[in-house]
């Protein structure tokens, strides 16, 4: 498949930043998006609402519906699969990109930031697709992408930040379970990860401000693979921890400068992320 158009998205998060950039590619293609966000109003440090989100939906050509909720609560869920299905009809593809991040060392690390990334990165991902994989099994080529990291067990990576690696990890392996558990019908389920750094207000306020965002590629970058996977066949591509630019690369890209966030940096000038040797 090439397109996503008359297809319906489910994405938890997506007021802004990488969930955003995601549903807009997929609206472009005349796309149904569903977003489950908390962002019910504006925020004094980020951009956004998941309402503006979904006006930017249908401007870009897609169909779109914002629930108003948090991945953490299972009604939520409920409510978000609910009116996604009312409305289109159906889900064909859970794009799993709520996320919590936190940085801080194990000893400065708070009970309550612990608990609050294993909620919403972890259980948010588990039940938010456990919740579509009814209408799931109902759609012609069913996705769940989950945006974490291949599981890189190199000591460096699991002592530079334990409680967020955790939770990373965690995506993944919820995803990788889905994916062995559905293979027998269809569903493909895969995780997705940059190579480098993307300019986020996670990057911004969480890794290293406007310099780490100067160093940093655009959401496109991560948008325009998430479309390369959600348009393949399910059956072809399952159980797996994807790179954003290998994944390009596979679909023919071969120049990376136009996701530069400061048009003209040269690639070895971009941030690497975390995660990946």
């Amino acid at each position: 498949m090439a397109t996503l158009a008359g297809r319906s998205l489910l994405i938890s998060g997506g007021s802004r930043g990488i969930g955003l950039a995601i549903a807009l590619r997929a609206a472009r293609d005349g796309a149904n998006i569903t977003l489950l966000a908390k962002t019910d109003a504006p925020h004094p440090r980020l951009e956004g609402t998941v309402h503006t989100a979904a006006e930017a939906i249908v401007a870009a050509g897609g169909r779109a519906l914002a629930v108003v909720g948090d991945v953490r609560n299972d009604d939520d869920i409920d409510r978000a699969v609910a009116a996604a299905v009312g409305a289109f009809g159906g889900i064909d593809v859970v794009v799993n990109n709520a996320s919590v991040i936190d940085l801080s060392a194990t000893t400065e690390l708070t009970g309550k930031r612990y608990d609050l990334m294993q909620d919403v990165n972890v259980r948010g991902t588990f039940m938010l697709s456990r919740a579509a994989l009814p209408w799931l099994r109902r759609a012609e080529n069913p996705h769940i992408l989950s945006l974490s990291p291949p599981l890189n067990l190199r000591p460096a990576w699991l002592g530079a930040f334990p409680g967020y690696m955790l939770a990373k990890y965690g995506m993944t392996l919820a995803t990788l379970g889905l994916a062995a558990e559905n293979a027998s019908d269809g569903i493909a389920a895969n995780t997705l990860w940059p190579r480098t750094t993307v300019a986020t207000a996670a990057v911004r306020h969480a890794l290293g401000g406007e310099e780490m965002m100067r160093a940093s590629r655009t959401p496109a970058v991560y948008a325009d693979a998430a479309h390369v996977v959600l348009c393949r066949p399910s059956r072809e591509l399952t159980g797996a921890s994807l790179i954003v630019e290998d994944v390009l690369r596979g679909a023919g890209v071969t120049d990376f400068s136009g996701y530069a966030a400061v048009p003209g940096t040269p690639d070895e000038a971009l941030q690497p992320d975390i995660f990946l040797d």
